[in-house]
């Protein structure tokens, strides 16, 4: 009798989910057939929270994912280095203490900390640490330094951005590279009235500008154009007229930033330095050697928060210089090289040995930013579905943005959109879905996607 009862179920189940199968392929002709979706590629995945396919469209088809693949970066991370995960920056010497006086040279180093001087936290603010660092050094009784200050960023490698990134990104906040010392997410703002600069919001030393903006328009249409270890910066486009627009940009050298930084805390508190300020990768680009920081005579240990507080920040405002020190992260702690390419290929192993197929899994970078990632929507689902099994996914699941209703992440690259998430229907139907659109022009992507998604509710 059980399995009689079982059988009106079963069948109503399949008639919905026919249903919804249908009204998801009338909305996405739908899409397709305007003028915007001419010549734009759609892959389209959704599965019920079994796996069982729902309905797809080129659903093993790669396109450029955008920030989506955030999704398979910050699992990995919380997978392979664990929740807890703390990064660490230390302050050591080399030589040794005298009455005061280090007859030595001063170092900071830190295994990446991409959270290093970040005003999101609480208590992990610039003055934060720096108040820390200068407590550390009175308590070891060092009131003048004979030697350098160096800034030891040698834990990663000398290339701070992946190779795929486009260079109209680099110079904005959003393309700011990853170093072995980072240090305010290596972003800077500038108050700018029209098109002349006001203030920075911090002094970003030994940077010469070339400003090429001009005012027009009702809104930010700037770029700024930076690159990593460069003195030379330019910003054009148009800025609107008669109005203070504050437009962020990404810090050229952020070690040496830190290090100037350092300089004048030290100056400020009667801590007097004889020799130079600099860097060991600055060291290397004038051609000369600098030791790293000594393992011993270590005064000073500062942790980033855990690994699960910042995946939170890392998908809900979708911070790529976060997923790229992932990816450095994961290659250096499980490979021990840290080089982009072979975190990329870590990345790739860990989500081909969950089952996804690696064709459709052709990863650029750890953040999506790059144009040359390559996924399909069924991998992005099939993540998803690992994800929800896994005892982390709480640390997970929070960081998702709810837009439109829908608790997903989003990405966003030039004429590309994609959402990727978590939904229960009315019904109380669990969906695990991906969409990703490229090469939609103009109109509204996210409004044309939206119109799609909502059949899911």
């Amino acid at each position: 009798m059980k399995n009689l009862f079982m059988v009106p179920l079963l069948l109503s189940q399949a008639v919905f989910s026919q249903s919804v199968s249908a009204n998801l392929d009338k909305s996405v002709k739908e899409m397709l057939s305007t003028s915007n979706a001419l010549a734009a590629n759609l892959s389209f995945y959704v599965a019920d929270e079994n796996g069982n396919l729902v309905y797809e469209y080129n659903g093993n088809k790669g396109l450029s994912t955008a920030s989506t693949q955030k999704i398979f970066t910050s699992a990995a991370a919380l997978e392979t280095l664990g929740e807890n995960y703390q990064f660490k920056t230390t302050a050591s010497y080399s030589g040794k203490i005298s009455n005061g006086n280090l007859d030595g040279d001063f170092y900071i180093t830190s295994n990446g900390d991409p959270t290093l001087g970040t005003w999101r936290y609480e208590n992990y603010k610039p003055e934060n640490f720096k108040q820390q660092l200068l407590d550390a050094i009175k308590k070891s009784g060092i009131k003048k330094i004979s030697g350098n200050l160096i800034i030891d960023d040698s834990y990663f490698d000398f290339q701070s951005t992946p190779g795929g990134w486009p260079w109209n990104d680099l110079g904005n906040y959003y393309g700011a590279g990853t170093f072995g010392v980072n240090w305010r997410e290596n972003q800077f703002d500038i108050n700018i009235n029209g098109n002349q600069f006001k203030s920075f919001s911090y002094d970003l030393e030994n940077v010469n500008w070339i400003n090429e903006l001009k005012t027009g328009g009702s809104s930010d249409q700037s770029l700024i154009f930076t690159a990593p270890h460069s003195e030379t910066a330019m910003i054009n486009g148009t800025l609107p007229a008669g109005k203070v627009t504050t437009v962020s940009g990404a810090t050229p050298n952020p070690p040496m930033q830190l290090a100037l930084e350092i300089n004048k805390l030290l100056s400020e508190n009667g801590i007097s330095l004889s020799g130079k300020t600099t860097t060991y990768y600055n060291e290397k680009i004038a051609g000369k050697s600098v030791s790293k920081a000594p393992t011993q005579n270590q005064i000073f240990e500062y942790k980033s928060p855990t690994l699960d507080k910042i995946v939170f920040w890392f998908l809900r405002k979708s911070i790529n210089l976060y997923g790229e020190t992932l990816i450095k992260t994961m290659a250096k702690e499980k490979r021990n090289n840290p080089s982009f390419d072979t975190g990329v290929d870590f990345l790739k192993d860990f989500w081909k040995s969950k089952g996804i197929n690696p064709m459709m899994i052709n990863f650029a970078d750890g953040s999506g930013l790059s144009p040359q990632n390559y996924v399909s929507a069924k991998a992005q689902v099939q993540a998803l579905l690992y994800v929800k099994k896994q005892n982390w996914f709480d640390a997970f699941y929070e960081g998702f943005p709810t837009q439109n209703g829908i608790k997903m992440k989003s990405g966003t690259i030039k004429d590309s959109k994609s959402f990727a998430g978590y939904q229960t229907s009315k019904s109380g139907k669990n969906y695990v879905f991906s969409i990703i659109i490229n090469n939609y022009q103009g109109g509204s992507i996210s409004n044309a996607l939206f119109k799609v998604l909502d059949n899911l509710k």
